[in-house]
């Protein structure tokens, strides 16, 4: 039995024309063709590491407002004190 589709993939040119990576496995006759796009990842040029230190970078250059280590240790202080408050309540 011969299948009635195939999903091929390809290529849309400029000019309207498509470029199909394979034949598809169907008899020759009129056929009707749907177009979806295919969104291509990147190829992965750098590490985990490396895209924070971008993204920071990045951040800083447009004026980010990041904590001092001040703010982050009260911020911590608070957490922490939030911790025993919870604790107490539980006793």
């Amino acid at each position: 039995m011969t299948p009635s589709q195939a999903v091929v993939q390809g290529t849309l040119n400029a000019d309207g024309t498509l470029e199909l990576k394979t034949k598809p496995d169907l008899p020759m006759g009129p056929v009707e063709v749907t177009i979806r796009s295919i969104l291509q990842m990147p190829a992965q040029t750098e590490d985990w590491f490396s895209c924070l230190q971008r993204t920071r970078q990045e951040l800083e250059a447009n004026s980010y407002p990041f904590m001092t280590d001040r703010e982050v240790t009260s911020h911590m202080e608070e957490l922490r004190a939030e911790d025993d408050r919870v604790e107490e309540a539980t006793r």
